[in-house]
């Protein structure tokens, strides 16, 4: 047990166990079921995108991809113009919406790299040109997603959806991805020195492209499996994953500091969000009081996660 206390993910599973048991509690086990299957339908989104933020910020201080929001809207819209609901376009519309996603991506890195400004900046400022290229483009788009794809979002085996099942597969191969391959390895060690991995023959900017990248191409998948699972593309559609992408990412014990991710972590604190929204609106909280109480228990999750490791 003690050894199992002292990994960082586990926090985020305890805390999404007591959030679940806390709302089980309050409607004396009245629809569980659906809660997990709504809880596991909507942390996916979260987990897809979480790992890509996690990527960026293993990078080091000051690696940060504040245009996910935009880039899942625009995606979104991408994907559902070029499928234009015909079943037959819907592989078509998954690579549309991820090119679109990955051009973001590759645009980052180059403000990143070409302007030299720090990626919190040049990544919230694209932000705002994506937005504005999504309002364009995609305001008062009324296309629904193809039938097929829409019941595919939806589909639920014994209870689980089937898109927990396909990211859980994900969530395997980004963890080997960081511990096996070469990729991966080098991302951890930018994280840890930046120089050292410089001079130890890491080719760094490489890296750090493929990461920008990476985010971008996950950024621009979430947007279409959005769009589907909501029966059509918003502007808006993005808008909660530029916070809780970073939540996740520092709840699942991956480290802000660089050098250190937490794939398994990122279930956890996906699914500790999701649950703790539930758990708040069931008990018919207002939305200001559920925005704080949010963050201070966020904030005690993390604390009790870094108290463990700085007593170890």
């Amino acid at each position: 047990m003690k050894t199992l206390l002292s990994k960082p993910w586990i926090w985020s599973f305890l805390g999404a166990l007591v959030v679940f048991l806390a709302t089980i509690a309050f409607t004396r086990g009245v629809g569980t079921g659906g809660i997990l299957t709504a809880a596991l339908s909507l942390a996916v989104f979260t987990v897809i995108v979480g790992t890509g933020q996690m990527f960026v910020i293993t990078l080091g201080p000051g690696n940060v991809d504040l245009s996910l929001p935009a880039n899942i809207g625009l995606a979104s819209a991408v994907a559902m113009k070029v499928m234009d609901g015909n079943d037959a376009m819907i592989a078509v519309g998954l690579l549309a919406a991820l090119g679109s996603g990955l051009a973001v991506g590759v645009a980052n890195y180059l403000l990143i790299r070409l302007l030299r400004i720090p990626p919190i900046i040049a990544t919230l400022s694209s932000s705002f040109i994506i937005l504005s290229i999504d309002i364009s483009y995609g305001r008062g788009l009324q296309i629904k997603p193809p039938p097929g794809y829409a019941d595919f979002t939806n589909i639920q085996i014994v209870g689980i959806p089937i898109l927990a099942f396909v990211t859980v597969a994900f969530s395997v191969g980004a963890a080997i991805v960081l511990s096996r391959l070469v990729y991966g390895r080098s991302v951890l060690a930018i994280g840890q020195n930046i120089r050292a991995a410089w001079l130890a023959g890491v080719p760094v900017e490489r890296v750090r492209f493929l990461t920008y990248a990476l985010c971008g191409a996950l950024g621009g998948i979430t947007g279409a499996l959005l769009a589907g699972y909501f029966r059509g593309a918003s502007v808006d559609i993005g808008n909660e994953y530029l916070l809780s992408s970073i939540a996740v990412v520092v709840i699942g014990g991956t480290s802000v500091a660089g050098g250190k991710a937490n794939v398994p972590g990122i279930w956890g604190a996906a699914l500790f969000l999701v649950l703790l929204l539930t758990m708040l609106n069931t008990f018919g909280v207002s939305p200001g009081l559920r925005l704080v109480l949010t963050g201070l228990i966020i904030v005690g999750v993390i604390t009790a996660a870094g108290g463990q490791k700085a007593l170890r």
